[in-house]
């Protein structure tokens, strides 16, 4: 099994979030790094170099380098000021080997002359310098470093994924660290197969990441679906949604998802409701946009207005509200029939809709979201108890119907077909009418950021839950929907991204 960088990231901070800290991953790493080191040396004196750079593929060598300071000689090769380092953990581990003037001999300003003695003596060499981390092409001076390391003719172990490749990819940043092995963590990543005329042997070493990283929708999930927010941003960079809902007897449940999706960061919300509750719905708050339709439900004449729409949104949710009748269940087929591969939410009454007529989403970047009973109407199966066999049953259903099912319930279960993942946030209290509605919304603005259907209902159920345990915090189990909705950036705001100019 071979992962990508992101799904790698989402592993690390839902360990952090289990209470394996990154600290100890690093740890785990660099003590892995140095144990297949000792195997190639043996009980040899032998010297061996780390060169390092600033990030955490840097701290796994500085793990490393004090595991192996003793048994031999070890020089560590730092290709930026201390000061310069980047992360916490990578930090810590510098400051170690500060300390250890007896048995490691640190290095960390720049001069080629000495850097190629180092390399001329050395025994062994470990690529730490950029790992998963590499960005856009090599530059100077780490251009020369890589190429005076791949043409001294010594062995190099490159850190999880050689120095130069592309993790995810196999293509190479200009140049490369052609390693005689690659001790990469966890699971191998996806470009290690690619380039392996860089990678040497491959050795995958478990670095302590539990189980469940993979299994539960964590702090993780949030990261690898939010948008940077880039100094110059405009409106609408941060996602257009359409949510279209309501009829003449429901007009809260497409308000609460728009609510929902401006409080989670979407910069243009438009609702398409019937004209029995477009008024009702805009009267909800002055930020929403509301499309009036053209009778007291939703019918097929609207259809040519909600494709139009659709074409400037950036991710659609249909059903919240929309009510089951015979003209509205044809305009619904009719819409889905025509509608762009753009990201959907399917909710509500659009599920009970959809139950026999699946082939209109299968195989489109579509996420439902049913409850227990939605999905006995969906797939005529009722939903069982144990939550091993909820969790085959939705992988098996989104499998069979290639879509993304998010499952609502004491436990969240969310899969794509391969991968499942369990929701654990959330609380009693969230029975209460309407918080369906806000998980819908979330889970919108997420799909228009990332287009990633798994991510995104992942990320929202998390995020859905949490704001729900923060309002029964404040307010025991005497909330609405709107508390929920009111509490999502205090879960998000600790996510909050500012990208760099």
């Amino acid at each position: 099994m071979a992962i990508s960088t992101l799904e790698m990231r989402i592993l690390e901070e839902n360990s952090e979030y289990l209470g394996v800290s990154k600290l100890m991953l690093m740890e785990n790493a660099g003590r892995e790094v140095a144990n297949f080191c000792r195997k190639i040396l043996g009980k040899r004196k032998a010297k061996v170099l780390v060169v390092a750079g600033s990030g955490n593929n840097g701290g796994d060598g500085f793990v490393a380098a004090r595991y192996l300071a003793r048994n031999y000689k070890v020089s560590v090769y730092l290709l930026t000021r201390p000061s310069e380092i980047k992360t916490s953990e990578a930090k810590r581990n510098w400051e170690i080997l500060e300390k250890m003037k007896l048995t490691v001999e640190l290095h960390y300003r720049y001069d080629f002359q000495s850097f190629k003695r180092l390399v001329e003596n050395a025994d062994l060499i470990i690529d730490a310098i950029f790992g998963t981390g590499v960005k856009g092409v090599i530059r100077e001076p780490y251009r020369t470093i890589i190429e005076y390391l791949n043409s001294s003719g010594k062995p190099i172990v490159a850190v999880d994924v050689p120095s130069g490749l592309n993790p995810d990819t196999g293509e190479v940043h200009g140049i490369a660290v052609r390693a005689s092995y690659t001790v990469t963590f966890h699971h191998a990543k996806k470009g290690l197969e690619k380039g392996k005329e860089y990678t040497g042997k491959i050795e995958v070493v478990d670095i302590g990441i539990p189980r469940d990283a993979e299994l539960i929708a964590g702090p993780g999930d949030v990261i690898a679906v939010l948008k940077p927010r880039k100094a110059y941003a405009k409106k609408g960079d941060f996602g257009r949604i359409l949510i279209i809902g309501g009829s003449k007897e429901y007009s809260g449940a497409p308000a609460l998802a728009a609510l929902s999706a401006m409080r989670t960061g979407a910069d243009i919300v438009v609702v398409a409701a019937p004209s029995s509750v477009a008024d009702v719905i805009r009267s909800f708050s002055p930020t929403l946009i509301v499309k009036k339709l053209s009778r007291e439900n939703l019918v097929e004449e609207d259809v040519e207005t909600l494709l139009a729409l659709s074409e400037k949104a950036d991710s659609i949710v249909l059903g919240p509200g929309l009510g089951l009748g015979e003209e509205t269940r044809n305009a619904v087929f009719s819409y889905l029939s025509q509608v762009n591969k753009k990201p959907l939410v399917i909710d509500a009454d659009a599920l009970k809709i959809i139950a026999d007529k699946m082939e209109l989403v299968s195989g489109k970047p579509v996420v439902l979201t049913p409850h227990a009973g939605e999905f006995r109407i969906l797939f005529n199966m009722n939903v069982p108890r144990n939550l091993a066999d909820r969790m085959e049953l939705v992988k098996s259903r989104a499998m069979e119907n290639k879509v993304t099912i998010l499952l609502k319930g004491h436990e969240d279960i969310v899969s794509d077909g391969e991968k499942v993942k369990v929701n654990y946030t959330g609380n009693p209290g969230m029975t209460v009418g309407g918080t369906g509605d806000v998980l819908t919304g979330i889970l919108a603005t997420f799909l228009a950021w990332s287009n990633n259907p798994f991510f995104s209902a992942s990320a929202a159920a998390y995020v859905n839950g949490a704001a729900g345990d923060l309002a029964v915090k404040d307010l025991g189990f005497h909330i609405t929907a709107l508390d929920v909705v009111n509490r999502i950036p205090l879960v998000l705001r600790n996510f909050d991204i500012e990208a760099k100019p």
